[in-house]
């Protein structure tokens, strides 16, 4: 496989897998949800919806690493039928 079909072109297909079925720390999962919950009361501290922000941030890059991680295992899973 080339590095032009694949995101991800120097992660072995079990980092990939990894990657793709990556979930948010529960420890963070937790802190999220307590988060999200004062935010929608309105009663988040300036230091709170920092951390929130940065909690959302955090989601986001794993959200696009695993979108990664998926595409490239369909790349290899594509180049092995031709």
């Amino acid at each position: 496989m080339t590095n032009e079909t694949s995101i991800l072109p120097n992660v072995s297909t079990p980092g990939l897998r990894a990657l793709a079925n990556a979930k948010l720390a529960p420890k963070d999962q937790a802190k999220l949800s307590s988060l999200l919950a004062r935010n929608s009361e309105r009663l988040l501290s300036e230091v709170e919806t920092s951390e929130l922000d940065s909690l959302i941030e955090q989601i986001d890059e794993l959200n696009l690493l695993k979108a990664r991680a998926e595409y490239t295992l369909r790349q290899q899973k594509n180049a092995g039928e031709q």
